[in-house]
Parts: C-alpha cells; sequence; structure tokens
C-alpha cells in the first residue's frame, strides 16, 4: 500500500474515532450545543426588527450569514485544537509514527469539519422555525454547498498555521479578539451597507463577509440583494477571495507545518508541561 493511501486510511479512521468521542463527551457536547443555542436566542430576539425602511427583517438577514460565520469558526477550532495537541505531546506522538503527520491533519479536518457540520444543523433547523422570509428550493443547496465547502477550504488551511504559530493554549486568547472585531465588520448581525466604507473595505479582505455573502444568497430571495454591496450577490467575486485565501493557506500551511514539527522534541514538551504546573502552582 503507497504511503498516501496508508495516510489517507489512518486519518480518516482518526478523524471518524475523534468525531465520535465528541459527541459521546459531556463536556465537547455541551459545546456543540452551547454556541448554536446562543445564536437560536439572538435569532429569537431580532426576528421581528426591520432594517431601515428596505422592509427586511434583521432576523432573515442574520441567520443565514451566522451559518457563514460559523464555518469560519473552524478556523479557530482548527488553531486551538492543534495547539492544544502539541502543547500534550499528541502532536509528537503523531511525528514518531510512520506517515503519522499527514494522517493526524486529515483526521484533524475530518473531525473539525464534522464538527462544524453538526452544529450549522443544529443552528439552522431551529432557526428555519424562527425566521420567515427564507427562500428553501431546488437552488438553495448547490449553493450552500459550494461555499461551505470553498468556505472550509479557504479557512481550515489558516487554522493549521495559527495553531502552528502559538506554543500554548493560553497564547490562543490573542486570536479571539481580531476575530470578534472581523465578526462586527463583516455585516454578520447587521447589513455591512450600514458601516463607513473603509470599514467595508477592510472586512471584504477577509473570508468571513464572503461566507456570509454567499449562504445570503442561497438562502434568501433575490430581493434581498438590494441591501448589499452594488446590490448584487456577487458570486465571482465571492469565489475570486475565498480561492485566493484557500491558494494561500494550502501553501503556506504545509511549510510551516513542517517546520513546526521539526522542531517538536520530548524536551520542549516536557519544559511546556513545567510551565504549565508553574502557572497552576
Amino acid at each position: 500500500m503507497n504511503p498516501a493511501t496508508t495516510a489517507l486510511r489512518a486519518g480518516w479512521t482518526r478523524g471518524r474515532i475523534e468525531l465520535r468521542q465528541s459527541f459521546t463527551n459531556g463536556a465537547d457536547l455541551f459545546a456543540h450545543f452551547l454556541w448554536p443555542g446562543l445564536m437560536v436566542a439572538t435569532m429569537f430576539f431580532i426576528r421581528d426588527m426591520s432594517f431601515g425602511t428596505s422592509g427586511l427583517l434583521l432576523g432573515t438577514l442574520a441567520l443565514p450569514s451566522i451559518l457563514g460565520m460559523n464555518v469560519a469558526t473552524g478556523m479557530i477550532s482548527m488553531s486551538q485544537q492543534l495547539t492544544a495537541d502539541r502543547e500534550d505531546g499528541t502532536l509528537l506522538r503523531a511525528k514518531a509514527t510512520p506517515h503519522g503527520m499527514p494522517a493526524y491533519l486529515i483526521g484533524k479536518v475530518i473531525s473539525v469539519s464534522g464538527s462544524l457540520l453538526a452544529d450549522l444543523v443544529i443552528f439552522l433547523v431551529p432557526g428555519m422555525l424562527i425566521v420567515e422570509g427564507l427562500r428553501i428550493g431546488p437552488g438553495t443547496w448547490p449553493t450552500l454547498g459550494w461555499v461551505l465547502v470553498l468556505g472550509l477550504v479557504a479557512t481550515l488551511p489558516l487554522g493549521a498555521v495559527l495553531g502552528s504559530a502559538f506554543a500554548s493554549a493560553r497564547a490562543q486568547g490573542l486570536i479571539q479578539l481580531p476575530y470578534l472585531a472581523l465578526i462586527g465588520i463583516s455585516g454578520i448581525f447587521y447589513p455591512i451597507t450600514a458601516l463607513p466604507e473603509w470599514l467595508q473595505w477592510i472586512a471584504q479582505v477577509f473570508p468571513i463577509y464572503w461566507m456570509g455573502l454567499g449562504m445570503r444568497s442561497a438562502l434568501l430571495p433575490d430581493s434581498a440583494a438590494t441591501v448589499e454591496i452594488g446590490e448584487s450577490w456577487r458570486h465571482l467575486e465571492t469565489v475570486s477571495v475565498l480561492g485566493v485565501w484557500a491558494v494561500l493557506g494550502l501553501l503556506v500551511a504545509p511549510v510551516v507545518l513542517r517546520r513546526m514539527a521539526r522542531g517538536e522534541s520530548g524536551s520542549t514538551v516536557a519544559a511546556r508541561r513545567e510551565r504549565a504546573l508553574q502557572r497552576v502552582q
């Protein structure tokens, strides 16, 4: 059996085990329902609020945007899990196993993507019962599919890069504030056209805005595009920007991960554990 097939099979098995464990562990199961539950509660409170004189409800605009935002959180999940595995020695053990690193990364992509899909369903099903005015039809699912796949390819490699950059889980907090700031300017809970133009330009550099826009184009009627930039869903621009991020991540992530893996050793893991114990004491 060739190395690629071996790594793929091992990664698939590892990913399925990690995904199954996340739905049988109490803490992980709680996390699966906490964030979607908070978002459903948000939908409930803004479901009847309207955006200006457009006649569109904020809940209707926000639901697909939140789907796009949740896909982008895969970047954060990938980063946090990779850093945690690096800190506790899991990554070192994978490195010491034949084809261990490719299998580890394949498994992590499967487990993170599977968790995201489950969280999207947990949010979407009750959200559709609360929010009115969504367009659900034959054309909905293909658009949802390509936005979801392209969004994952654009963000998961970036999460691996960020996870390689931080040696401890505590340092992951540095990611949270910039990420929350991007959510705030990316038109997730309120149309981006309500923001100053210079903030609109900043938001359009990053994937979160485009993933929200892509989801809105799938789930909202065409008339809702009037509140978007250029009064258009801009599918070509969505594919272009997410595609650029995907190519960038796929080129940079392997280089950064190889460099990070070379620096892992028993002594570095032991030193991290010693520092962690000192902080607890």
